[in-house]
This record gives C-alpha cells, structure tokens and sequence, in this order.
C-alpha cells in the first residue's frame, strides 16, 4: 500500500467516525419548545354596579320605572341618612294613567308596592310637566322628601311630609303637601276621563292603598318625586355628585356607565 493510500484510508476512517456511527437523537427535535399560541380570551369584567343589579332584579324597566329615575333616587337616599331603609319614588316622567309609584325596600331588595299616584292640578292634564314650591300653586313640587307622622284630616288618614331640598320642596309642610287618599285615584277614574285625577300639589293615591302605603313609609322613610327637569338637577344639592349632562337626548348619571341588559 502506497503512502497515498494509507492517507485516503485514514481520511476515510475520519469521516466514517464523524458521520457515519454518530448516534442521532430522536427526541432531539421534539425535545424543543414548539412557540405557543399565547392569545389571551379577555372576560367581561365589568360588573354592575348595586343600584343596576336591583334595578334589573325587581324588574323595574318592565314595571315602566325610569332608570334614571331610579338610580337618582338610588343616590339621594344614601345621601338622605334616613330612619327607614324604605324609599318611594314617584315618576311623575310616566302617564297618570300608569302605576307610576313604587316603594322599594332597599336593604331587603324587595318591591313593596306599585301602585297609581296623583300630581298637582296646576302641574299638568295627564303628564305632570310644570313644577312649584310655591304657596297655592298647586303644582308638585320634585325631588326629596322625609317622611313624619300621621293624622287625621279632611281625607282621612294622612302622612305629612318634609321636604329636604331648600328652594325646590321645602315649603311642602307649610303647604300642607301630605300623602293621602283619594277617589280621583282609580282606574273608573282613568276610564271615565283618560287620565287620573289631580290634587292640590299633593301625592295623592288611591283609596284602596292609603292605609297600607303609609304604614309602609311611616315616620323615617324617603319619598323622590322625579320629572325630566334640568332646572331641578342643576339645583338640587342631594344630586350634585352626579354628572347630569344631556347624552344622546338623555339625562345620565356619572355612573351610569354600564348599561342594563334588560
């Protein structure tokens, strides 16, 4: 064998060690982190806030309460530091002919009572659009109110009331502004006329649910009386916190961020 040859078979060797006896792994590849789809689903964390839970939970859309109107009630109450976890709002931005009163107990998250309630005969035929504080306007009066205790007067058992927001309700006790029964408060009524009958700027209801309304609201309970009235908001102190701009035709509350799905 010539020097030449002994070279090629010692490269040939070489080559054989390197490639051809070099054990290969077959985990080597798969041993190696594939990239991972690391597309991360977001889930809806906006939760409702309390007042639009119970809103939603007792129906209030479907019984025709405005929002609106509720969440400012919502937000006054908490204000008010009232003896009675009871509030009544009457939405007087709703048809006479419509059950526009509700009592709600806010602790217990329970309707009470829906049931018809009478504006001022000054403030409007069917829909209650002008508003007073005035002595012998005989028109409603919006916002706050407490209530106190009872008596007897010219229609019968009654619950006198305090206004809470000054320059807007707070002359309801000295113009005997109560809550009371009447017999312009019925669904003949409605029938008869189109529209309930009217009061002298008192909230009055009807016969039948007098008795029952006031042991409900009885000394410490809340009363909002509401309408679709700037000149109100922009006065009133119990709603000063909210942002009470217009949006999209609409009165919104600053926290009305989140949309009731009903």
């Amino acid at each position: 064998m010539t020097k030449a040859q002994v070279v090629v078979l010692v490269m040939g060797v070489a080559l054989s060690v390197s490639f051809g006896f070099q054990k290969i792994n077959p985990l080597s590849v798969s041993q190696q982190q594939a990239p991972q789809d690391t597309l991360t689903v977001l889930h809806d964390t906006v939760s409702k806030p309390e007042w639009v839970a119970l809103y939603d939970s007792l129906d209030l859309k479907e019984r025709g309460l405005s929002e609106a109107a509720f969440q400012y009630a919502w937000y006054g109450f908490h204000k008010m530091n009232l003896g009675k976890h009871i509030m009544a709002i009457a939405d007087f931005s709703q048809s006479s002919t419509k059950k526009r009163l509700y009592v709600i107990d806010f602790i217990q998250k329970k309707l009470l009572l829906n049931t018809f309630v009478a504006h001022g005969r000054n403030s409007g035929q069917e829909f209650a659009k002008s508003f007073s504080n005035d002595n012998s306007s005989y028109q409603s009066s919006l916002g706050f109110y407490k209530t106190l205790g009872t008596y007897q007067g010219k229609h019968g058992l009654s619950l006198r009331l305090e206004g809470v927001e000054k320059g807007i309700n707070d002359r309801a006790f000295e113009r005997a502004i109560v809550m009371h029964g009447a017999d312009y408060v019925s669904e003949n009524f409605i029938r008869n006329t189109g529209r309930l009958g009217r009061s002298q700027g008192c909230p009055a209801v009807s016969i039948a649910d007098h008795k029952k309304l006031i042991d409900l609201l009885y000394n410490g309970a809340g009363l909002f009386i509401y309408s679709q009235n700037q000149a109100y908001f922009k006065k009133s102190s119990l709603l000063a916190g909210l942002n009470l701009t217009k949006e999209k035709g609409q009165n919104l509350g600053a926290s009305l961020l989140y949309t009731s799905a009903k």
